[in-house]
This record gives structure tokens, sequence and C-alpha cells, in this order.
């Protein structure tokens, strides 16, 4: 079938996405001319090495070595990046651009930092810059803000955006596996990487947080300066206790805004105790969710595969096929437009907090502790006290709202106390149970 106009592709990677973005481009090219009028061929494959095997079957002649080769090929009418890192994929992204090339790309570290460049480039060449892929897989999630909603008042955009994570936590409260348990079964399963810090520590959901914050708030914001906590201090004690009191504990990125429409915007990455009655509660595994709160639509909330070869690749053709069209048409979508915005810094946070502390088992423990959480303007919403067999008694507090700083200062006046032999967990309560 020769329907559809043609347009030519040039590849840069091939790993585990370019892969399969290779594989679905044979599959179902009849499809994809049938329904939307277009043949996508793939001209180029840049590659590290050309010697390597590849799971999938590629064209005699199509391999190279040389990525700017594709790029500057004139034959070459459209781009998609997934080599992953800043560069070359930067200097790669800016000379497509340049030439008047659209560009798809699924690279989250070099949009959470170098977006506002890359988005100026394309809107200046007059062409696409599309990163559906680059934060929640083959979730429909920054089409939907960016067109959708662009009219929305959107006040808070929170999710799961990191696969490992959740599966890890998932983990631990379904079985009660430990953390070191349930990340070496992610390791097993290829959830998570031999080095999981990236995954674990936030630093993943840190550069979708930022990424959500351009698209949904137009926030200049970048991955460093988002605030950012891991998982990898969350005991199966914290969970334990997170689902007897109603909660089930997430890594969630959260973007919200003050009440006036150019008010400072927090962005962070933290766990948090989230009610079971909430959307975002039963979400197992290693999928993705992310829900958005607007003025006039509401609630919303997206459910996916946040990661893996097939699904992010699917994204990827799907702002492909976008690219195509717009420019077959001979125009772009509507670009990122970032202005500055004040940061909200996490001391100014206001949250219920969850505080598990191991004391002595002696008469006053309990009043010196509440002395110290009422002088720092902390107030208790619940407490339970259970003993620990020869390490004294555990007091687990939920609080009511309380400002960050003075949580923190709490925290540092209660370990100055002899009474206090640990502070275990410290984490914020999104919503009531």
């Amino acid at each position: 079938m020769d329907t559809g106009t043609r347009l030519r592709v040039g590849l840069l990677g091939c790993g585990n996405v370019g892969g399969a973005l290779v594989q679905l481009l044979a599959d179902d090219a009849d499809r994809i001319a049938t329904r939307t009028g277009l043949r996508l061929d793939l001209a180029a494959v840049a590659v590290r090495s050309a010697a390597r095997e590849r799971e999938v079957p590629l064209p005699e002649g199509i391999l190279t070595t040389d990525a700017a080769s594709v790029v500057g090929r004139a034959d070459i009418d459209l781009v998609v990046e997934v080599i992953g890192g800043i560069e070359p994929a930067r200097t790669l992204i800016l000379a497509a651009l340049k030439a008047g090339k659209p560009v798809v790309t699924a690279n989250k570290e070099l949009i959470a930092n170098c977006g506002s460049e890359l988005w100026e480039a394309a809107a200046t060449a007059g062409v696409d810059l599309l990163f559906e892929a680059s934060v929640a897989g083959a979730i429909p999630l920054i089409r939907p803000l960016r067109e959708s909603l662009a009219g929305e008042r959107i006040r808070r955009v929170m999710g799961i955006v990191n696969g490992t994570t959740n599966f890890i936590l998932s983990r631990m409260s379904e079985s009660g596996a430990s953390y070191h348990d349930a990340l070496a079964e992610a390791q097993s399963l290829g959830y998570a990487e031999r080095d999981p810090t990236a995954d674990v520590e936030g630093f993943d959901a840190a550069a979708k947080a930022a990424i959500l914050a351009n698209v949904a708030f137009g926030a200049r914001v970048v991955a460093g300066d988002v605030y950012r906590e891991g998982i990898s201090a969350i005991t199966a004690a914290d969970i334990a206790v997170a689902r007897r009191l109603g909660y089930a504990l997430k890594l969630l990125a959260i973007v919200d805004q003050d009440d006036s429409a150019d008010g400072p915007v927090a962005v962070r990455v933290h766990p948090a105790m989230v009610p079971v009655t909430h959307p975002l509660a039963s979400v197992r595994d290693s999928f993705n969710a992310v829900f958005i709160e607007g003025e006039a639509a509401g609630q919303l909330m997206l459910l996916g595969r946040g990661a893996g070869g097939m699904p992010t690749a699917s994204a990827v053709l799907g702002d492909l096929l976008d690219a195509a069209h717009n420019l077959t048409a001979g125009g772009a979508g509507r670009t990122v437009a970032l202005h500055q915005v004040a940061l909200r810094p996490i001391d100014d946070l206001t949250s219920p907090y969850y505080l598990d502390l191991l004391v002595a088992d002696l008469p006053g423990v309990l009043h010196a502790v509440s002395g110290v959480l009422g002088r720092h303007s902390v107030s208790v919403r619940s407490m339970e006290q259970e003993g620990v067999e020869g390490e004294g008694a555990r007091l687990v507090f939920i609080t009511h709202p309380a400002l960050e700083r003075d949580m923190q200062a709490c925290l540092h006046a209660l370990r100055g106390l002899d009474v206090v032999t640990r502070i275990g967990g410290l984490i914020r309560v999104i919503g009531a149970a």
C-alpha cells in the first residue's frame, strides 16, 4: 500500500525505546497511513556501535555512527532523539531545529535542564519540538496540559511519575518486604538499574516535576530547583502504620501555585502519605498516574505505563505523527512559553505530618515531647504509643497542618531531648484519611 504523504525520519539512538519505535514504524506503517494519511519512512539510524547486534531488523545501510550527518541530511524531514543525556543530544537537536526539521524527544534530563533554550530555538525556526515521552511514558499528559487545558486555571499537578519507586513501595506495602528486599526484586525484574540512585533518591521524578512546572504553569524551572527527597529511608514499619491509619505511601511529584495566577509555584518530590480513598493510593506496581486539579475542570487523573520500550515508543510515535502533520500543513503546534515565577521554598509549605519517635519508656516522656511540639506551633491530631521490646516505646504522631520550618525546628529540638533515642520517619500527609 503506497497511500499517504511520505516523510523521512532520522532516528538518533536505537536502544530500548529507539528499537521499539523501529518496530512500531515497521509493523504499523499501513495502519498509520490509513488513519493519518502519513507514511513515515525510517531513513537513517544513528548509533554508538554499528557492529552491535540488535533485536529489531533494520534495512541494510541504514545504520551510521555519525549522528550529526543524519541531522544534516537534506532528505531527512523529521528527527527523533532517544540518545538521552545532555550532550550530544542538545547540540544535535539545536542543529535540527535550525535546519527547519521538527524534533521529537524522550529526553527528560535534557528538557528539564535545557527546555527553555530548545523551545526558543523551535519557536524561532517555526517547527515543533515535542516531548510527550519525557515525563510519563505512554500516558498522554503533556499534550492535554499544553492544549486541552491551555485555558484552564490549574491549581495543582500531582503524581506518581517513577515506576521503579512505585513498584518498591507497592511490594513493601503488599508483602511486608523491607526496602532492600523490594529493591532487589525490582532490580531482578529489570525495573531498577544496578545503580538505582536516580530513581530511589528522586532525581528522575524531580526532572519530570520540573517539566510539569514548565508546561502546566509556564514556570521557568530546571531540575535543580526542585525540592527532592527519595524513598531509601522508608521502612516497612512506616508503611504498616500508614496502612493502619488509612493511608498509602507514595513518592509524589507535586507542582502547585498560590491562589493568584502570578503567585509563587512550589515544585517538590518527596514521599507522602495519601488517603486510601484517593485515586493515587490504588496505583500499583510500576504504573504511573498524574492527578490534575483545575479551577473549572475539577479533578482529572491519567493512568498508564510510565516506562518501558514499547509504552515510551508509543508516546514518541504519537508526537512524531503530530509533528509530521504540522510539517505537511506548513506550521507548528503550540510551544511552551515560560516566564519568571517566584518559587515557594519548602520551608513555606503547610502540611500535616507523620512523625515517628523512639523514646525511653519513662514517666514524663510524653509530656516532654508534647511540650516541644507545642512550643514550635505543631498541633497533634492523633497519637499512638506502643512498647518496643528492649528499646523503650514508639510514639507515632499525625499532626494538624504545620509550617515546614516549624516542623524542622521541632525536629531539631527533639534531637536534643535525652529521652528521644531515635527519630524515625517524618513524612508529609496529603489530604485527610
